[in-house]
C-alpha cells in the first residue's frame, strides 16, 4: 500500500486519461492519492476529481508561479474552502527564485496566508521551495517564532540539507519526488537517509519529474513506486517497509484523510 502524496490530476497530461492513470496506480498498489491545488480559482475542478474517486483527495491553494495572480484570495477564502469533507491540506504555496514567475514580494504574502489557514484549520500546508532555501528557512522560523506552529511538507524535496535540518526541527516532513532516482541527486539522496523514519513521505509531482526507469516519459501516481523503491534501498530496508512507513507518515500529517496511522 502506497500513497502518491502530490500529484496533478486536473493538469492536461492526466487528465486525458485520468481513469487509465488510476487504474495504473491502483495496479502498482498505489492505493490514494492528493491532487493538489495551484490556483484557488480552479479549486472546484480539483474538488471535483477528489468528489468523484474515493482514492483521491484534494488541497487547496495557489502555486508560487501564480501568487500574483491571487492576490485577491484571502486567508478566510482559504480556510473556508478547506472545510470541503474532501480537502485535506493547504496549498501548494511558497518560494521560487529559480523561475521568478511571480514577483517574490507576492511570493512571500501569498505564502503567509497560507501558513495563516494551516495554523487555523489544523491542516498541512504542501510547501513548494526552489532555489530559496535561505528566505524559506527563515520564514518558517520567523512564522513559527511569532505565531506558534503550524504542520507542513517540504514536497519534492530538492533543497540542501540545512534546509531540510531546520524543516525538520521545526516539526515538518520531507516528501521525496523521481528526483531521488536521478543520478546527480546525490545531496537529495543523503537527506533521504538522514531523514527520520516518521517524517518522510513519497509522491510524484505528476505529470513532471518521472523517476527512473520512466524518465523523459509524463509521470502518473502508479509510478511513485519506484522513488519508494529507491528510498528503500537507500535506507537499507525493504519496500514494504517503506510503503507501510510513508503511508503511517501520511496518515499521521494528512489526518483529514482519516486513514489510520
Amino acid at each position: 500500500m502506497l500513497i502518491d502524496s502530490h500529484c496533478h490530476l486536473d493538469f492536461p497530461e492526466l487528465a486525458a486519461d485520468r481513469a487509465g492513470v488510476l487504474a495504473r496506480a491502483a495496479d502498482a498498489g498505489v492505493t490514494g492519492m492528493v491532487t493538489i491545488s495551484t490556483r484557488v480559482e480552479r479549486f472546484d475542478e480539483i474538488r471535483a476529481i477528489a468528489e468523484a474517486n474515493p482514492q483521491v483527495w484534494c488541497s487547496v491553494g495557489t502555486h508560487p508561479h501564480n501568487a500574483h495572480e491571487e492576490l485577491h484570495i484571502t486567508t478566510d477564502d482559504l480556510v473556508r474552502l478547506s472545510q470541503h469533507p474532501r480537502c485535506i491540506a493547504i496549498g501548494e504555496a511558497g518560494l521560487d527564485y529559480h523561475y521568478d514567475n511571480s514577483p517574490r514580494e507576492a511570493q512571500a504574502t501569498g505564502f503567509r496566508r497560507h501558513i495563516a489557514a494551516a495554523r487555523l484549520t489544523g491542516l498541512p500546508l504542501v510547501i513548494h521551495a526552489r532555489s530559496a532555501d535561505a528566505d524559506m528557512a527563515a520564514l518558517l522560523e520567523e512564522e513559527t517564532a511569532g505565531q506558534g506552529p503550524f504542520p507542513f511538507v517540504l514536497h519534492c524535496f530538492s533543497s540542501g540539507i540545512e534546509l531540510a535540518g531546520r524543516g525538520l526541527a521545526l516539526g515538518g516532513y520531507l516528501s521525496f519526488s523521481g528526483i531521488l532516482t536521478f543520478k546527480n541527486a546525490v545531496e537529495i539522496q543523503d537527506v533521504a537517509m538522514m531523514a527520520p523514519a516518521d517524517r518522510i513521505l513519497v509522491e510524484t509531482d505528476a505529470p513532471f519529474l518521472a523517476p527512473i526507469p520512466h524518465r523523459g516519459q509524463s509521470n502518473e501516481p502508479g509510478f511513485v513506486r519506484h522513488t519508494a523503491q529507491k528510498l528503500a534501498d537507500l535506507r537499507g530496508v525493504s519496500l514494504d517497509a517503506i510503503a507501510e512507513q510513508t503511508t503511517r507518515n501520511f496518515a499521521t500529517l494528512f489526518s483529514k484523510s482519516g486513514l489510520t496511522p
